[in-house]
């Protein structure tokens, strides 16, 4: 096993997620290389830029697998284990395929303490799937996470990068079916 892949993310077990396989290179389109190329001027050495390449990755791919790895450790001049401790530090950088909406429901203090719970067993009904999984139709991906920083508005679920609270299990369930119905509204929530 490399040293830098935990047991269960051996990356010679992986064989279903490699992009290759998807039919997919693993390579910035012409576009995606000239924001890369942009994105280094801004930063002292390559080694720098690696967060916000991997952002770039994750934009272009959907996906932070192995190979991206591997791929962004070209790019920004380090070894393959440093972008790896990186994308599985952060939970921002997803290391498999996510569907086309990214729930992700905070469970912290104080959503709990305003319902959380009931919050993520309308959605695991209401999708017919449990935590950190992908519904059928590769629609929504239906994950937990620790903080959204934003209390106020608990409780909260982050749909890709929109902020939508506070939530019921009712309309929560509204969400779903919105989401279905017309997508993210353009402005993104609030």
């Amino acid at each position: 096993m490399q040293p830098y892949a935990i047991a269960k993310e051996d990356p010679r077990s992986r064989t279903a997620c490699h992009l290759e396989r998807l039919g997919r290179a693993v390579q910035f389109s012409p576009s995606a290389q000239k924001e890369f190329e942009e994105l280094i001027t801004r930063y002292p050495n390559k080694q720098a830029a690696v967060l916000p390449t991997l952002w770039l990755a994750q934009r272009e791919f959907g996906w932070i697998s192995m190979e991206a790895v591997d791929y962004v450790a070209g790019l920004c001049e380090l070894a393959p284990s440093h972008v790896y401790g990186v994308v599985s530090f952060y939970t921002m950088y997803n290391r498999r395929p996510v569907g086309k909406y990214l729930l992700q429901l905070c469970t912290n203090l104080s959503c709990q303490l305003m319902g959380a719970e009931e919050i993520l067993a309308a959605l695991e009904q209401k999708l017919g799937v449990g935590l950190n999984d992908t519904t059928i139709d590769a629609m929504f991906t239906l994950l937990e996470v620790e903080c959204l920083a934003d209390c106020e508005h608990a409780p909260m679920i982050q749909v890709n990068d929109t902020f939508i609270g506070p939530l019921t299990p009712a309309s929560a369930g509204q969400l779903i079916d919105d989401l279905r119905a017309k997508g993210l509204p353009p402005e993104g929530g609030r």
